[in-house]
């Protein structure tokens, strides 16, 4: 999922961290346009938790809902613009942009695209699923996560890698879901549409490599907000 192919020696630590808060403020800024109170704001509320469990420090987080809800700095103008295309050896690729300049954004996907092949609106969407995903950790050990899947109104659920579970809903039923799940023993650390791939591509060591190159350049462009990889 997302940029599922990175690994943490490929780029300094902190320049790293830098591109994860710049990504998280920018959600922050969007979904604060919808009111700063993360209480009456599902959205808002979801951008803060994945904002805290990234320790972003509480000055950027509050500066960043006061942008987005308009009071700081005048208003907050970026959109979410989707590219659809292949990376080498056709491997279906899905990026979402969270931009200020449309035809900056295009250009840049235009470049980066050079060692692979930009598509239509359509072209490899066709192929994933678009559905909710919620993060969310047990608060006890009796907790059963097949139960608060089906209780909480979930399609599916997968144990994490680090103790998390991920459950699986449909788009429309992310927010209800997310906020059942306390009420099944479930601490919930983000809750986002993001596109899985219905066929990933298994590829060998070096065409691997040469993909997760091309998907590195992409994902540290300004633009991009969320990289989505049919690679298994």
């Amino acid at each position: 999922m997302g940029a599922q192919w990175k690994t943490k020696h490929k780029m300094d630590a902190a320049n790293a961290r830098g591109r994860i808060f710049t990504k998280l403020a920018k959600e922050i800024m969007v979904a604060a346009r919808n009111g700063a109170d993360p209480s009456m704001n599902a959205k808002l509320r979801s951008a803060i938790e994945a904002a805290k469990k990234a320790s972003m420090p509480k000055d950027t987080l509050e500066r960043a809902i006061k942008k987005g809800a308009g009071l700081l700095d005048g208003p907050v103008n970026y959109e979410t613009v989707v590219y659809e295309g292949f990376a080498p050896h056709q491997v279906p690729v899905i990026v979402e942009c969270l931009t200020d300049n449309k035809n900056r954004s295009a250009q840049s996907m235009r470049i980066l695209f050079r060692k692979g092949q930009l598509g239509s609106s359509g072209s490899v969407s066709w192929d994933f699923k678009h559905l909710g995903q919620i993060e969310a950790v047990p608060t006890s050990a009796d907790a059963d996560m097949e139960l608060a899947a089906i209780e909480a109104g979930a399609q599916d659920f997968e144990q994490g890698e680090d103790g998390e579970v991920i459950f699986l809903t449909e788009s429309t039923d992310l927010d209800a879901v997310a906020k059942a799940l306390p009420e099944f023993g479930y601490d919930v650390h983000s809750a986002k549409l993001v596109y899985r791939a219905n066929n990933p591509v298994s590829l060998d060591d070096a065409a691997r490599a040469e993909v997760e190159t091309f998907l590195d350049a992409i994902d540290n462009d300004d633009d991009v907000q969320n990289v989505y990889v049919g690679l298994a």
